[in-house]
């Protein structure tokens, strides 16, 4: 072998180097911003309304499925009391508290039902009042509005000051604003106070809670919940079908007019546009779905109220998205 220095010819064997311009486009890596798709799911479901066939087939189903219980319950009442007397007729009293107790309920259903129609109809004639100017009508209004509340002992300082000052009141829109202030003002801080709560709770739960579908039955039964206070705080207290039928009227409009798409600014109140990128793609989307649940609070109290919002403000979805969802990032609440 040589000894010494060794001479290599780079240029040679040096292959063309590739020009800049020719290299490949470096790959976008931004995590698109969460959308808050368990909210969208769980109202999108819950404001389906079932086909005219599906609602036949539950129907018919449940119709067929309650006509075999009775016919089994009653053959099987009718052979125990013929070979064992005392213990049929047991059993046949056992079967009669059940209809009883299924009996009750089926009328606090229909009660709630009525609830929900008598806040809706107090909201119809204060609008005609307000649009018409009519006194009489707003004293009627109000009228039915202490009659609602008279059980109510959160309401009672307000029906006497409302009792106390209607007197001085002489147009309809002063009776009806009023009213708003003295009885509707504390109810709509309580509502308001469940919206953040709910809000809060589905943030968490989605941005905690990794498993497919869970966020979706976590917001869906939360918003359940949150719709059925606020139709506590304002008087009507509705059952298990009243609630969904409730539900469905409020999800129904949302999807309607697009407010269950994410909007550019839901979170300004809380995130910048540069830092929602930089948050998990989890944590992200368990922001928007609070977001989204503080609207369709809001949607909840404009159904619920007895009265339209006048002389006091509609609650702001902003604000709720601050004071529920602010704390999570060490932010004190709105004074």
């Amino acid at each position: 072998m040589a000894k010494g220095p060794v001479l290599f010819d780079l240029e040679k064997d040096s292959k063309p180097r590739p020009a800049v311009s020719e290299a490949p486009p470096v790959p976008d890596l931004t995590v698109p911003a969460p959308q808050g798709q368990a909210m969208q799911i769980a109202a999108r479901l819950a404001a389906r309304k079932p086909s005219l066939l599906m609602r036949l087939f539950w129907a018919l189903g449940g119709a067929l499925v309650a006509a075999l219980v009775s016919i089994a319950a009653w053959n099987f009442v009718t052979n125990l009391i013929a070979r064992y007397p005392l213990l049929g007729w047991a059993m046949t009293v056992l079967i009669a508290a059940f209809l009883l107790v299924l009996a009750l309920i089926c009328l606090r259903e229909i009660a709630a039902f009525g609830r929900l129609a008598r806040l809706d109809g107090l909201r119809h004639e204060a609008g005609e009042a307000l649009a018409q100017g009519d006194l009489t009508a707003a004293r009627n209004v109000t009228d039915h509005l202490v009659s609602l509340y008279k059980g109510r002992e959160d309401t009672r300082w307000g029906r006497d000051r409302l009792a106390e000052l209607r007197g001085d009141q002489l147009d309809a829109q002063g009776l009806l604003a009023l009213a708003e202030v003295e009885l509707l003002a504390p109810l709509d801080r309580a509502a308001s106070r469940e919206v953040e709560a709910a809000a809060r709770q589905v943030a968490t739960v989605t941005a905690l809670v990794p498993i497919a579908l869970a966020d979706v039955a976590a917001a869906l039964t939360s918003n359940l919940r949150m719709i059925r206070r606020v139709a506590e705080v304002y008087g009507g207290r509705s059952g298990f079908f009243g609630s969904w039928r409730l539900t469905r009227a409020v999800l129904s409009h949302l999807v309607a007019t697009g407010a269950v798409a994410v909007g550019d600014d839901m979170l300004e109140p809380i995130l910048g546009g540069s830092l929602l990128g930089k948050l998990s793609r989890r944590f992200g989307e368990g922001l928007v779905n609070g977001a989204l649940t503080a609207r369709v609070g809001v949607a909840a109290i404009e159904v619920c109220r007895p009265l339209p919002f006048a002389a006091e403000k509609r609650p702001k979805v902003r604000t709720i998205i601050k004071r529920s969802l602010g704390g999570l990032f060490g932010q004190g609440k709105e004074s």
